[in-house]
């Protein structure tokens, strides 16, 4: 495979230090997934510790609650819509991030 380091195509003779196009590309994607992991842990710390600041889901207007005797159905319209939207925005900034690199 080589040496990631040091690049074999030359400019005018010339050997190039740093990283080749590949290794940067698998060093964005490795940072990404990096954010990705301290983000979903800061969120699960959130719900485990302080379940109060998420009481909001599932109890907003458009939050569909069936409940019969023996079953219960309950589909949060609403709130699926707040965390995609929320999800868009976070995904989007991330990519409008990596592209000013």
């Amino acid at each position: 495979m080589g040496a990631a380091w040091v690049s074999a195509n030359s400019h005018r003779g010339r050997l190039r230090f740093g990283p080749d196009a590949n290794t940067l590309q698998a060093m964005r994607v490795g940072t990404v997934l990096m954010w990705l992991g301290g983000f979903v842990f800061v969120v699960g710390a959130l719900v485990r510790f302080a379940p109060s600041l998420f009481s909001w889901f599932g109890n907003l207007p458009g939050d569909i609650r069936i409940e019969g005797e023996n079953s219960r159905v309950y589909i949060p319209i609403t709130s699926m819509i707040l965390v995609s939207v929320g999800l868009t925005v976070i995904v989007n900034l991330i990519g409008v991030l990596l592209r000013n690199r």
